[in-house]
């Protein structure tokens, strides 16, 4: 399932659909002004009308592509199997099911094929969202030292998150364009002419100078939403007429307006004055901290929440689901890499509402992330909002080490929330608690970073960069457990109106041959010929993800055909019943890229119970990953092989093997 980080083509970590390409923003106004991040020139959603539709790919095509992603993971025989199968599925039930499909999907102009079935996947899942489905994004430090403090930062932060949710709402937030020529597109002139152009052919005009305009609709879930938990299928629910922040603190609950009663921003020094007052208050840890019930199992949280609604904590919960975000303030600091993932990723699950849209995490060494339910929208979205957070707030901090906080009555500004539990909602928080803990104990984390080199090298050797990070995990995985696995890695659709993802799958009869030639026969082939396999991978792992990303993989496809199947009502066809459809689709390699200025670390969990979840970054000089795994697997020693197989292939590309 797609609950990790969207893996963009443009976005996530650098271009991989199109050498050279380059994602660039110039703002046309808003230095000066203390309200927005920038007025744009043109509408924030100009281009929205006229995005293109996701397209469905022939089913013929998508058949093809499975097998060829099956191969390299079966034997001859079970592959005879599924192949057998997908033919089956295609000239009968896949056809029919396949042409009801298409007629959906024009009926449904508004919309893609995917983004129904793709909500309901996420909101009818009943399993806890933490390490299921919510990651973390942690922001890159400010530049100058004396910043990263807790108040001040946390002030920043929230003020500059304020100015682009105004920024969004007046319109103004720079429309999201992918330049592949910036010469021609990320200019003044192609601005001034492109909102002259009207909206239902704006994308055409922006299509003509090799510039593509980037689906917006899930932005404005980004504040003050929340999921909502229900019996067999959760609820979005956003209230954009409150004007209030939540914080968190001990497993307490305040909250403070950040608008005033006009819209505008409460000025920072008020702020800063509120957020002082609550890092102050003197209050023990909460007792029965009810963050811990956002991480139950959906059902149970269901029946819990409606009994705490009923118990008398109708407003209290009301203001929680409708806050513009949630900020945690946790009272430690980071010690390291790997205690940060932990903590931006679970934490202790006392200071915590994993069910808002997205929360900013703060330790009190001003180490700051973003931990983000993920249902309503992908990482193209949350990225964008902490690039432009962690720019404004570093660039145009509202407050600064020499600021005084306003003298105003902070007690009477923040609201402490306070709640009835009776002996069943204290128990229930307590089971809650157990379960969160014997959940997040079970997962480890371990990092790595190879210094050896990184983009700048891999480019000039004429190789993507992504797919020699990909193929470092086959040979790894193949090192530690002598197979080839289930390899999963996601790529964004949002060059499509109400596109999601696209799965590529890493793992192809190119990586298998090129990772047992490096692990188990290196000295039978010569360098040219390794080089040789390096090139094949590269090569075929470009083209699977420029399909992904003009939405032309299988996954979607199968998964709305089955889909559509179950809600008619009928028997699952033969190709989901395969064994090799449910192994393909167990993906021990979760795997998604992650590289911007603002972003110091991402991660998840594992998707499966013997998984990796690996998040990794390419940067021009090193490549890194932050690798988590429950039990069933050694997450120490995968990180060591992927050191390993990174330094075997450098070696090979720098022709320093000793035997050649």
């Amino acid at each position: 399932m797609a609950r990790l980080l969207t893996k963009s083509c443009f976005l996530k970590g650098g271009s991989s659909c199109a050498p050279g390409s380059v994602l660039l923003r110039a703002y046309s106004s808003g230095g000066g002004d203390t309200e927005y991040l920038h007025k744009s020139i043109v509408p924030t959603m100009h281009f929205q009308r006229s995005l293109p539709r996701l397209p469905l790919p022939k089913l013929e095509d998508t058949v093809r592509r499975y097998l060829n992603a099956q191969r390299p993971l079966l034997d001859d025989e079970q592959f005879s199997k599924t192949e057998h199968l997908a033919r089956y599925f295609q000239n009968g039930e896949g056809k029919q099911l396949h042409e009801e499909l298409v007629l959906l999907d024009k009926q449904n102009k508004h919309t893609s094929y995917i983004s129904g079935p793709w909500f309901d996947m996420y909101l009818c899942a009943r399993e806890s969202i933490v390490l299921n489905f919510n990651p973390f994004m942690s922001f890159t430090p400010d530049p100058r030292p004396e910043y990263n403090n807790q108040l001040l930062r946390a002030t920043n932060m929230t003020v500059s998150a304020m100015r682009f949710l105004k920024t969004i709402r007046a319109g103004y937030l720079e429309p999201e364009i992918f330049h592949l020529n910036p010469a021609k597109s990320d200019t003044q002139r192609f601005r001034k002419l492109i909102r002259l152009v009207p909206s239902s052919l704006s994308w055409y005009g922006a299509y003509m100078v090799n510039a593509y305009p980037l689906d917006m609709s899930q932005y404005f879930r980004l504040f003050n939403s929340t999921r909502i938990p229900k019996l067999n299928k959760d609820e979005l629910v956003t209230d954009e007429k409150a004007r209030h922040l939540l914080v968190l603190r001990k497993g307490n609950f305040y909250v403070f307006d950040v608008l005033d009663r006009d819209g505008n921003i409460v000025k920072a020094a008020e702020i800063q004055a509120h957020l002082k007052h609550i890092l102050s208050d003197q209050s023990a840890e909460a007792e029965f901290p009810l963050g811990y019930l956002t991480s139950e199992d959906r059902n149970i949280w269901a029946k819990v929440r409606q009994k705490l609604i009923d118990n008398g904590n109708q407003d209290a919960v009301r203001k929680i689901d409708s806050a513009v975000f949630c900020l945690c303030l946790d009272d430690f600091s980071t010690r390291d890499h790997i205690h940060l993932s932990h903590n931006m990723l679970h934490g202790s699950g006392m200071n915590r509402w994993f069910d808002k849209s997205f929360s900013i995490i703060m330790t009190q060494d001003g180490t700051a992330a973003i931990n983000f339910e993920h249902s309503w929208g992908d990482g193209v979205a949350v990225l964008r909002f902490q690039n432009e957070v962690f720019k404004d707030s570093t660039e145009r901090p509202s407050v600064s080490p020499q600021s005084v906080p306003a003298a105003v009555d902070s007690g009477q500004a923040v609201q402490k929330l306070a709640f009835n539990l009776d002996d069943s909602l204290k128990a229930a928080v307590s089971e809650a608690k157990n379960k969160f803990d014997a959940l997040v104990g079970s997962l480890t984390i371990a990092a790595m970073e190879f210094k050896r080199g990184g983009k700048e090298f891999l480019k000039t050797q004429k190789l993507s960069p992504d797919a020699v990070s990909q193929l470092s995990f086959q040979m790894a995985f193949l090192r530690q457990y002598g197979q080839t696995t289930a390899t999963y890695e996601s790529c964004s659709t949002a060059a499509f109106k109400h596109g999601r993802t696209e799965t590529i799958r890493p793992a192809t009869i190119y990586t298998k041959k090129c990772s047992e030639a490096f692990v188990k026969n290196p000295s039978k082939h010569s360098t040219a010929e390794l080089r040789e396999m390096l090139h094949d991978c590269s090569k075929y792992h470009g083209q699977l993800t420029k399909e992904a990303a003009m939405g032309q993989g299988f996954d979607r496809h199968l998964f709305a055909l089955r889909h559509l199947a179950a809600g008619k009502g009928m028997t699952v066809p033969e190709l989901f019943q395969d064994p090799a459809y449910a192994r393909i689709n167990h993906n021990v390699l979760s795997t998604s890229t992650l590289t911007s200025p603002a972003v110091q670390l991402g991660g998840f969990a594992p998707v499966v119970p013997d998984g990796f979840g690996v998040g990794y970054g390419v940067h021009d000089d090193w490549i890194g990953c932050n690798v988590s795994a429950y039990p069933a697997r050694d997450v120490g020693q995968f990180v060591q092989c992927v050191h390993q197989s990174l330094d075997d292939i450098f070696k090979v590309l720098e022709d320093k093997r000793v035997n050649k």
